[in-house]
């Protein structure tokens, strides 16, 4: 059976075993989100050996040149050495610049230790200690120099558990920026824009929102924001204080009526979708019912993590 060598560890697993689930079995304890390739919190190092990769695509070329690899996407093929990617040595140090909490929501705001470069829409991997989960940033890119990020910590899990913890002047680390699917277009200036989230789905969609008004966005700008609670709309102020955007304030049990009164003017609306599976895809159906194309309805999907 290959061997795997992490460090000082060495073990045999069967042939053709995912790779991810080969080193987490280990007690390697290597982070994941999507299992999708996308979030990349599985980042893994290769320095002997290869993997059978199903997702090549997912990294630059320059970081396959040096060896990194999506644990979730790879299969064992053969004895590998590897080295996990490790936030102290790998990762970008950020200090918690502040901390405020609405109901079970949390916004952190992070100064990094160097500027990043990014666009409203993009995510990053966040290290907390040893525990790691990519969050959307609802930051504007050159409006500061924090990032932010909104926590749901409604439910209990590894990284809501030590982000409750945290004081300003603490430390985490950054991992790899990515782009999800979500971004302003300059292109989209004069056509509609529906921007729709479930709880902290509406990250992203702030910034995005931000930027859109920012390059002066001349279409209808509407904002439908799905929430569990009444606290749960915890930008209802802000956003309500947008000039020229319609805001709509839904409960998740009100969600099929809402989403019933969407009614399209133009077959030129973009649609920006954000929030957990079943959320963005009840939002994706009636978006498709009411004739908006498929090719202009841009979704990110939150999945559920330990």
């Amino acid at each position: 059976m290959p061997e795997l060598c992490v460090g000082e560890r060495r073990f045999t697993v069967p042939p053709a075993s995912n790779l991810l689930d080969a080193l987490n079995g280990a007690g390697c304890a290597v982070p994941y989100s999507c299992r999708a390739g996308s979030c990349h919190a599985c980042l893994v190092r290769c320095l002997d050996g290869q993997p059978v990769d199903a997702k090549p695509e997912a990294l630059s070329a320059a970081q396959r040149d040096q060896g990194w690899r999506l644990a979730c996407q790879c299969t064992v093929a053969g004895d590998l050495e590897l080295a996990l990617f490790d936030p102290l040595q790998d990762g970008l140090p950020a200090t918690v610049a502040a901390l405020d909490w609405f109901d079970d929501v949390l916004r952190l705001r992070l100064r990094p230790g160097r500027a990043l470069r990014y666009q409203a829409g993009q995510h990053l991997v966040l290290w907390c200690a040893d525990v790691a989960r990519p969050y959307s940033l609802a930051s504007l890119p050159g409006e500061d120099d924090m990032l932010e990020f909104h926590l749901d910590c409604s439910r209990p899990g590894a990284f809501c558990d030590r982000a409750r913890q945290l004081q300003v002047g603490d430390e985490l680390r950054l991992g790899e920026l990515r782009g999800g699917a979500l971004h302003y277009d300059p292109d989209w200036q004069v056509r509609p824009l529906w921007l729709l989230a479930a709880g902290t789905g509406l990250a992203p969609l702030w910034g995005i929102l931000r930027e859109a008004l920012r390059q002066g966005h001349q279409g209808e700008i509407r904002v439908v924001h799905v929430a569990r609670t009444p606290a749960g709309h915890y930008l209802a102020e802000a956003l309500q204080a947008m000039p020229g955007v319609s805001v709509e304030l839904v409960l998740a049990e009100q969600l099929d009526e809402a989403l019933a009164g969407l009614r399209l003017a133009s077959r030129q609306t973009m649609a920006l979708l954000c929030g957990a599976p079943g959320s963005v895809e009840r939002f994706a159906r009636r978006l498709f019912i009411a004739g908006v194309p498929r090719n202009q309805v841009l979704a990110d999907v939150f999945t559920e993590h330990a």
